[in-house]
């Protein structure tokens, strides 16, 4: 499916610093992150990549992030956004921020 121009500057994509990582109770899945955007408040992002990334993996990581998704429940917690990762057999590979460069959190994605 292909969208306008105009409708992809409509995504808010952010670089996103991993403060925290925890498992969701009851899940065999899922985590929930807390997640630097830049922002005054940390975001809360529950993901569903437990069975792929080990939580000290995911800590201090540069993510990309989804700032601008509708907050939903998942499990009976907010998520407050979306972080991105490639698909490869049904397999989440996190896009990563490259380290070479010292881009701060909350960096606007274009």
């Amino acid at each position: 499916m292909e969208i306008d121009y105009k409708d992809f500057l409509k995504l808010d994509l952010r670089v996103g610093l991993v403060k925290s990582c925890e498992e969701v109770p009851k899940s065999k899945n899922l985590y929930k992150l807390m997640v630097d955007c830049g922002e005054n408040n940390l975001r809360q992002i529950i993901t569903g990549i437990a069975k792929f990334y080990a939580i000290e993996e995911l800590i201090n990581e540069k993510i990309v992030v989804l700032t601008n998704l509708k907050p939903r429940a998942i499990m009976g917690i907010e998520s407050q956004g979306m972080l991105l990762a490639a698909d490869l057999n049904n397999e989440p590979f996190l896009l990563k921020i490259d380290e070479r460069k010292s881009i701060p959190p909350g960096s606007r994605i274009k």
